[in-house]
């Protein structure tokens, strides 16, 4: 129980709070594990004013609750950044966060701090000091971080939505790994007054909620933008070379996306891009940063982008917080102390080059957004890793991770990521990126969409696992080609294209998979994918007439008449009395040559 010392203290803080509130239910520092989720680091409540008297409308946010990361001032208590050595060297803070009185004066009613990486040093969720929150959607599993706690709350059902700050993926990555809704604003547009510094060319107020209709609320308030008509995304462009890039397969993190947004936009506004060599092509000092880092020649355009965000976001670091660091020496994590020390290593030699690398990334990205243009990638390359994974691999991990987070980083774009189900049993989420200053817009998009992903998301996909262990890998796969087949008969081409990836994950080596994959994918319209199939089963069987006509109509069709046209003539080299190719053959010379 609280002494009656520390009640008075508590009362004098009360007296002095610039927010309507009633002080302190009850502080807490080790609660990982119990019945919070370990996410809270102090309980208290600031109350909103009372409700304007009728006809007046309510206030916005009116019945809705939140807690806010330990970065944030709130007047009378010292904003901990995670770590204790901080919290023992920093008094109490005379003010609160614009961003926090924001919310309170809308109407909602905020219930006290949460825990968060060190230093919000981190993606992982770990903090020596105060534990681990429970991650509630996957227990086993680390929550991510750095705004590890107020992802967890939301997950929990503790609060409505809370409030974090995102500056390398610290909104995004916690929000994917606890299966929840987490955005990043455009840079610039929320004011991080009140809240304890990392990297001020990459920090940003962000905000969790498990209801779309209260993240598009939440952020009309932070945001304070006048009203707007809805408007609907004219293209949205897939990274397939990021969705390369990750672990899961693509038809779990990716379809769901893609059935929505043909569903409800039409299949004509999808396109697809290759993000790295858009960037290796539009940035050219990338390059040049390249060259001047030790081995950075061998790096793809996306990891020099990655490094280039982190060497900046190490200087802003170091200039921010040297001082203190060698003043105070205080205890670090493991992992924290390595990132800490790389910061306080880094000289100015090459800032100028990357600020030079984010100017031209934030010029390119969004001229490729313009005009109401979505970019769909992954938030994560994976599944949130298991709990006491290896240092080395978690730090191979965030590096893969940075070279997706780092696009809306140095572009300054707004992101959100979107859970899509889960993959292992463990979360699985997907981002959508919109230009720097269109945060109204997709804040809209994802109300519009967010129902039909979840939808598409539960579309079973039979498990790999089960499949193998009852029969085998080679019978499994077959198994699974045969489903597919049997849906394909039934036109159902979206369970099709479910069955023919699973006989692929079984069996990646078998062009016949692929050729079937592909088939249904041209039912549905999905040219480049079955091109892309086409191709990989090409690899496998040079031979494989299926193969190319197959990906010859898909050229067609995606308007790669030359390119079709050789396709059909090979398939007459290896058939040469083959019907189809020789219809096609005719029909492409009068589309060439008239």
């Amino acid at each position: 129980m609280p002494s009656d010392k520390f009640l008075a203290r508590s009362f004098g803080v009360l007296l002095g709070l610039g927010i309507a509130g009633i002080f302190i239910v009850r502080r807490a520092l080790s609660l990982a594990g119990k019945k919070d989720s370990g996410a809270f680091i102090c309980y208290f409540e600031l109350l909103p004013p009372p409700q304007p008297a009728p006809p007046s409308a309510p206030h916005p946010l009116s019945g809705l609750a939140f807690a806010v990361k330990d970065i944030f001032d709130v007047e009378g208590y010292v904003t901990g950044f995670g770590n204790p050595d901080w919290a023992n060297t920093h008094k109490p803070a005379f003010s609160t966060a614009p961003a926090v009185k924001l919310l309170v004066d809308a109407g909602a009613k905020c219930i006290g701090k949460t825990h968060m990486d060190e230093l919000a040093y981190s993606i992982n969720g770990e903090n020596k000091h105060y534990g681990t929150p429970v991650n509630p959607a996957a227990p086993s599993r680390i929550p991510g971080g750095s705004s590890s706690g107020s992802a967890v709350a939301v997950a929990a059902d503790l609060v409505d939505f809370s409030l974090g700050t995102d500056t390398g993926g610290s909104v995004r990555i916690p929000a994917a790994y606890c299966g929840i809704l987490g955005f990043r604003p455009s840079h610039g547009v929320i004011p991080v007054v009140g809240v304890t510094p990392m990297a001020q060319s990459f920090d940003t107020v962000g905000w969790f909620a498990k209801d779309p209709a209260v993240l598009r609320e939440v952020g009309h308030i932070l945001l304070q933008l006048p009203f707007m008509d809805v408007r609907q995304p004219r293209r949205v462009l897939i990274a397939d070379d990021c969705f390369d890039l990750c672990i899961v397969p693509n038809e779990h993190s990716l379809g769901a996306v893609i059935r929505s947004v043909q569903r409800l936009l039409g299949r004509q506004v999808l396109h697809h891009v290759n993000l790295g060599e858009f960037v290796a092509t539009n940035l050219p000092s990338l390059k040049e940063f390249g060259k001047e880092l030790s081995g950075g020649t061998h790096l793809g355009s996306l990891d020099l982008l990655r490094t280039a965000m982190q060497l900046l976001q190490r200087w802003e670091f170091k200039t921010n917080h040297e001082e203190w660091l060698v003043a105070v020496k205080p205890e670090l994590g493991s992992n924290t102390s390595v990132r800490v020390q790389a910061a306080l290593d880094t000289s100015l030699n090459l800032v100028p080059l990357v600020q030079k690398v984010r100017d031209e990334a934030q010029f390119a990205i969004n001229e490729l957004l313009k005009n109401d243009t979505l970019l769909v990638l992954p938030t994560a390359p994976s599944i949130p890793p298991k709990l006491n994974t290896s240092g080395s691999t978690l730090e191979d991990f965030r590096n893969r991770a940075f070279s997706l987070l780092s696009v809306a980083g140095m572009s300054g774009c707004c992101q959100v990521s979107l859970p899509v189900g889960k993959y292992e049993n463990a979360p699985l989420a997907v981002s959508l990126l919109a230009r720097q200053g269109s945060d109204r817009f997709l804040l809209d998009t994802v109300v519009a969409l967010y129902s039909t992903i979840q939808e598409e998301a539960k579309v079973a996909v039979p498990n790999q696992a089960s499949l193998a262990s009852r029969t085998g890998s080679v019978n499994a796969a077959e198994i699974a080609k045969e489903k597919g087949n049997a849906a394909f008969k039934e036109k159902d081409f979206r369970k099709a294209v479910g069955h023919y990836t699973d006989a692929i994950r079984i069996d990646s080596q078998s062009a016949t998979y692929y050729n079937n994959r592909a088939m249904a994918y041209l039912q549905l319209c999905s040219f480049p994918d079955a091109e892309a199939d086409c191709t990989k089963a090409i690899g496998l069987d040079k031979k494989s007439v299926k193969a190319y006509l197959r990906r010859g109509t898909a050229r067609e069709f995606l308007g790669y008449y030359k390119d079709a046209n050789e396709d059909f003539r090979q398939a007459l080299v290896l058939e040469p009395t083959n019907k189809t190719a020789i219809e096609a053959v005719s029909r492409l010379k009068k589309l060439l040559y008239n």
